[in-house]
């Protein structure tokens, strides 16, 4: 039986500044967002009730709304506070969270400075983004054809709608082949990312992982190089050349729906997941659960 449709899904949205039925929830066809691309969102995940590192996600959506030279008409603060309502209304506490702020219909052409700006949350139940049985034995990783592009071509440092294009379509073509996803090189064939989440590796007991300079620099990629210096393994972020996968022992990536998920295979390069990943997985399971309040 096919999943419901997510314009069907039962719940709320908060839409510019208020709650809406979900099926309410519409934008124009004409929006430009949807035409060119004028459209930043962020991908959060609710545990217990409490959205992970909220403030952080809702500073980075603003963030990457200035890139693309607009300005969402919401504090921080005010994006945080609409998040957790939805949550709340939804009434589902373990959920994904999905803010997305976009260019309106005043005006259709490249320019269109004075467009609406219109912000969006939703949330919704969603289980782990990989098969769980496979998270830690490892899914299968195709070679995407797309590279990520220089970042003088691209506003990498947003998370931005246009972006994600090359990574659907790779996405598409390795399910298609029977993997999982795809693994990215950049512009100049060097390691780059997953199409949704980042990469990382261990080779003699030290992680190393790209230098996020033409691809996002994710929250969960962060969380995760602190929890692992915190345990006291080196991460080294260098230039990672796809040769190099044959010296290396673990595999792993991480992201918001990725959470942290063990690779056993990236095309020809095969790994065994091993103590490291298994104890980052555990580590980010235990930091993502809501602390309990002091007594």
């Amino acid at each position: 039986m096919a999943a419901q449709s997510y314009d069907r899904l039962e719940g709320v949205i908060w839409y510019d500044g208020k709650l809406v039925p979900w099926s309410d929830a519409n934008m124009h066809v004409l929006s430009h967002g949807l035409h060119y691309a004028s459209c930043v969102f962020e991908g959060e995940r609710a545990y217990d009730g409490q959205i992970f590192k909220s403030q952080e996600h809702a500073e980075r959506l603003k963030r990457s709304a200035n890139v693309l030279d607009f300005d969402i008409p919401y504090s921080a603060a005010e994006i945080v506070a609409a998040k957790k309502l939805v949550v709340d209304k939804n009434g589902k506490k373990n959920a994904y969270v999905r803010p997305v702020a976009w260019r309106g219909s005043e005006m259709m052409g490249v320019s269109a400075q004075d467009n609406q700006i219109h912000l969006a949350i939703a949330s919704w139940e969603w289980p782990s983004y990989f098969d769980p049985a496979q998270r830690l034995k490892g899914i299968r990783l195709d070679l995407a054809d797309y590279r990520r592009p220089d970042p003088k071509t691209a506003p990498s440092t947003a998370k931005a709608a246009g972006l994600y294009m090359i990574c659907t379509i790779s996405k598409h073509r390795a399910e298609r082949k029977g993997y999982a996803d795809a693994m990215m090189l950049d512009w100049e064939g060097r390691v780059a990312e997953c199409t949704g989440a980042n990469i990382f590796f261990v080779k003699d007991g030290k992680i190393h992982t790209p230098i996020a300079d033409c691809f996002l620099d994710g929250i969960t990629r962060q969380t995760v190089i602190a929890l692992a210096r915190q345990r006291g393994i080196e991460v080294i972020e260098r230039r990672i050349m796809p040769y190099e996968l044959d010296e290396m022992s673990e595999c792993f990536i991480t992201g918001s729906a990725a959470e942290v998920t063990a690779v056993a295979e990236i095309a020809q390069w095969n790994f065994n997941p091993g103590g490291i990943t298994k104890q980052l997985m555990e580590d980010y399971t235990a930091e993502v659960q809501p602390k309990a309040a002091a007594a």
